[in-house]
């Protein structure tokens, strides 16, 4: 089995929140966010670009984040994104639920009934 096949497929919902995190670092654009994801994970997550724009365009229209244009490393013109306060807030609120329900998930596979 090839590492590709041995990926794991992001649970619904996460896109965002990873997202969100990896902004936390400064502003990036789509294909760097998407690297840092992989990077982070240490290459277990595969984050597929027609996931991801649809991802930043969502939380763009909620407020989350902000799309500016600027000039790319390789001097062409590209969307870089950044979190706004109200994305810093978000980030806190979504690890919380994340991490209650990594917690239950856990109870319920270690469970002896």
């Amino acid at each position: 089995m090839s590492t590709k096949d041995a990926r794991i497929a992001l649970v619904q919902g996460t896109l965002d929140l990873l997202i969100l995190r990896t902004l936390v670092f400064g502003r990036q654009q789509g294909h760097g966010i998407a690297c840092a994801i992989q990077d982070a994970s240490g290459d277990e997550l595969l984050v597929d670009h027609g996931s991801l724009y649809p991802a930043l365009q969502r939380l763009e229209a909620s407020g989350a984040i902000k799309a500016e244009w600027g000039t790319s490393e390789n001097n062409r013109r590209a969307w870089f994104y950044s979190l706004t306060p109200l994305g810093r807030k978000e980030l806190v609120r979504e690890t919380g639920q994340w991490n209650r329900l990594v917690a239950a998930i856990g109870r319920v596979l270690e469970s002896t009934r």
